[in-house]
């Protein structure tokens, strides 16, 4: 199992790269952040911390192709890719619901699968041969060329996904991987993972060897009920993002969460808080002691074939950023990232007598 984080990059920049250094001291594999108007721009935040790392790849999870053209996606990458010796990679999505809202975008109308696998094949070419001539739905290009090129041989290029069945199976035939977010039941990742099998069949590929990603809210500590606190103050928010049918399969009724996302389309992230009882937040999120951490994804998620944790962790700082409350007792982002080293990692590492 292969453990990183993925940050919103909303913390003062140099205390943000200490925490990717603390990351890549500690073996973490990638570091990731969403490739969204409302953080700090990732791409020149990872390129700062370039040079700071040895080992610890980078990249957005996930840039949205309806706002960011597809070529630029593939130019930055490929620049990112020889800035880090080729630690970049990149996961592509339509986008979040919310921000494509104030752009005045109506997802539904996008044909998002369509134009996902679309702007796959422009990141793959670009990447993989510096030039494209193509003619599709929603892209075209007559000879386009960059002087961009990766170091890596093959630049890993996934898809996020989160409704499914198309878009896990599309994963599982075109790409290499999928990061599927904010899923917690077995049964979530049972439904991915065999998508994505069906998809790699088609194509006559390897399921396995593909990433196989669990992107989700993550806090942890020693105090249980803290950390548990400040997933809880950030579910609403990332759960306004959920369609029904992955709520469903994570046991939530999606009309239980109408009044905190109301409260999050408000701005009111300290309401849906207080609205969010402990019991959902358990439920849409990977939070409490190292141990406890753990065991659910021990128990909820390892066992289906999933390779790869990619935790969304949430500190205090976070919480402040959003709600303006503040939590006592949560570990800081550092000191979550030492938790998990210490902890967590050694359950899934340590090899059989």
């Amino acid at each position: 199992m292969r453990f990183s984080f993925v940050m919103l990059p909303d913390y003062p920049l140099d205390d943000t790269i200490e925490s990717i250094k603390l990351a890549d001291e500690l073996g973490y594999y990638g570091c990731y952040a969403a490739d969204e108007t409302w953080h700090k721009d990732l791409w020149q935040l990872f390129a700062a911390a370039a040079d700071k790392t040895k080992n610890i790849r980078f990249g957005p999870s996930l840039s949205a192709v309806t706002l960011r053209e597809p070529s630029l996606i593939a130019q930055a990458t490929a620049t990112l890719d020889e800035l880090t010796g080729g630690r970049a990679e990149c996961v592509l999505g339509s986008g979040n619901f919310g921000l494509l809202a104030q752009y005045g975008i109506d997802w539904a109308k996008t044909k998002p699968l369509s134009r996902l696998k679309e702007a796959h094949h422009v990141v793959r070419t670009i990447l993989d041969e510096g030039a494209i001539s193509y003619e599709g739905e929603f892209f075209r290009y007559s000879g386009l060329f960059t002087f961009a090129r990766p170091v890596q041989d093959h630049v890993p290029v996934k898809l996020g996904a989160m409704r499914g069945p198309k878009s896990f199976q599309a994963a599982g035939e075109l790409t290499d991987g999928v990061h599927h977010a904010l899923s917690y039941t077995k049964r979530a990742y049972e439904y991915m993972v065999e998508n994505v099998r069906i998809g790699a069949e088609r194509a006559g590929r390897d399921a396995s060897t593909l990433d196989l990603g669990a992107w989700v809210v993550f806090a942890t500590g020693p105090d249980s009920r803290a950390a548990k606190d400040a997933a809880r103050a950030m579910v609403g928010l990332y759960a306004s993002s959920m369609p029904a049918e992955q709520l469903e399969r994570n046991d939530v009724d999606p009309a239980s969460l109408t009044d905190i996302i109301a409260a999050v389309a408000e701005g009111r992230v300290d309401r849906a808080f207080e609205l969010t009882p402990p019991s959902l937040a358990d439920k849409l999120s990977i939070a409490g002691t190292p141990e406890e951490c753990a065991e659910k994804i021990r128990t909820e998620i390892a066992s289906t074939g999933v390779n790869h944790m990619v935790l969304a962790i949430t500190d205090a700082a976070l919480v402040k950023a959003f709600s303006g409350m503040d939590l006592p007792g949560v570990a800081t982002m550092r000191e979550q990232l030492r938790l998990v080293h210490d902890h967590v990692m050694p359950v899934f590492t340590a090899q059989p007598a």
